[in-house]
């Protein structure tokens, strides 16, 4: 399995035009890539088009790539991201049962990274809080403290628990925005 740090360096030699570095990441991640995106568009030809353009896309904008996990999960976001307008561009409306079974069904492939990544990202965005915002949206999110056990534990009024909580979602939202600006 890849590494960040292993991730780093193939970024680096991609974006320094180095052919190999290039091909290994397509050889790594295309099958796959496409197996993700039929599952999702429900067209061979069409999934592999699409990812042929993922991959075009990213040697052809190598200078302006920023990975933030891994490449695996910054291809298969892009690849969903892609997938997600060819079904809008098709003005195909699918029901949402439709996705949840294609996601249930993914276990152990990007659907798993992406919560992976997600999970990690909130848990930078929870420890980034200043310590009394922190520990308060802990109690009450981990511990499943009400308001009013908060307040008692913490020796502060009810209304400070909730504008903590509030301070705290806001701030978690604003960290995430940038990579999962669609859950807000």
């Amino acid at each position: 399995m890849i590494t960040y740090s292993d991730d780093i360096l193939l970024l680096k030699l991609i974006q320094e035009g180095d052919e190999k570095a290039f091909k290994y990441l397509f050889d790594a991640f295309f099958v796959p890539l496409c197996r993700y995106t039929n599952l999702l568009i429900q067209d061979t030809q069409e999934s592999e088009e699409l990812m042929m353009d993922l991959f075009l896309y990213v040697w052809e904008h190598k200078a302006d790539i920023k990975i933030k996990i891994s490449f695996k999960a910054y291809l298969f976001q892009s690849a969903r991201n892609r997938s997600l307008n060819f079904i809008r561009d098709r003005k195909e409306k699918a029901p949402i049962d439709d996705f949840s079974e294609i996601f249930a069904d993914e276990e152990g492939t990007s659907q798993q990274v992406e919560i992976e990544e997600l999970n990690h990202l909130i848990e930078e965005a929870i420890f980034s809080l200043p310590d009394k915002c922190r520990s308060v949206f802990i109690k009450s999110r981990e511990h499943n403290l009400t308001n009013q056990e908060i307040a008692d534990d913490m020796s502060i009024s009810v209304k400070t628990v909730e504008t903590q909580i509030t301070k705290a979602i806001k701030h978690i939202k604003s960290y995430l925005k940038n990579q999962y600006y669609f859950l807000f």
